[in-house]
């Protein structure tokens, strides 16, 4: 199960990037510098500012997981066109139990190792994970949706700068949030359905 499911979100995220540019592995696009900075915003969401009241806001948290996660499967593709060694690679990471320091520090070391490195720190993404308490299996469900949500971005005008993000006040992806809850992931159909869903509420609203 695990296999199968890396390996559906590495041909589904390199179907993604096709539909942005065809030939997008040959472009040299900076994976790394998306991902740094939405750790900055990953830990806006967390809180971390010591002279203000804050709530951690973990939906937002695991949608900024995801978002990282798009990122970094995209600089793994874009640096290894063997996919089952890539899905063996991905997949000894996924079962690892490492031990944690506290999630803001995780993430700065993540982040660290990103920029220095200047590719995606599997790793280091595996251990902001555990101290975020993100499951696979959450993270594949996320994902698949995230993943449905661009397509249907991009099918919408996002590129050409005419798609809303905002649906009567508020952004796509809490509608994304909603729409998951009500759909069961084992579907055949999950990707359908999420996309079925996102049309119909799209279609409804009024800007």
């Amino acid at each position: 199960m695990l296999t199968s499911q890396i390996h559906a979100m590495l041909e589904l995220q390199d179907k993604m990037n096709t539909k942005v540019h065809q030939n997008w592995r040959q472009q040299g696009y900076e994976w790394y510098r998306a991902i740094w900075v939405e750790c900055a915003e990953l830990l806006d969401h967390y809180g971390w500012k010591w002279w203000k009241k804050q709530e951690c806001d973990r939906p937002q948290v695991i949608l900024e997981l995801i978002d990282i996660w798009h990122f970094g499967l995209s600089d793994l593709l874009a640096g290894n066109e063997d996919l089952d060694s890539l899905v063996a690679e991905i997949a000894e990471q996924m079962v690892a139990e490492p031990d944690l320091v506290e999630f803001r520090l995780e993430v700065e070391q993540f982040a660290l190792a990103t920029l220095s490195q200047r590719k995606f720190d599997l790793v280091g993404y595996k251990r902001v994970m555990l101290a975020a308490d993100l499951s696979f299996d959450v993270l594949y469900r996320q994902y698949i949706g995230k993943n449905v949500l661009n397509f249907f971005r991009q099918d919408h005008g996002y590129k050409a700068g005419t798609y809303r993000k905002q649906w009567q006040g508020r952004e796509d992806n809490e509608h994304l949030v909603e729409v998951l809850e009500q759909i069961d992931p084992n579907d055949a159909d999950f990707q359908t359905q999420i996309y079925t869903a996102l049309e119909r509420r799209y279609s409804e609203v009024t800007f």
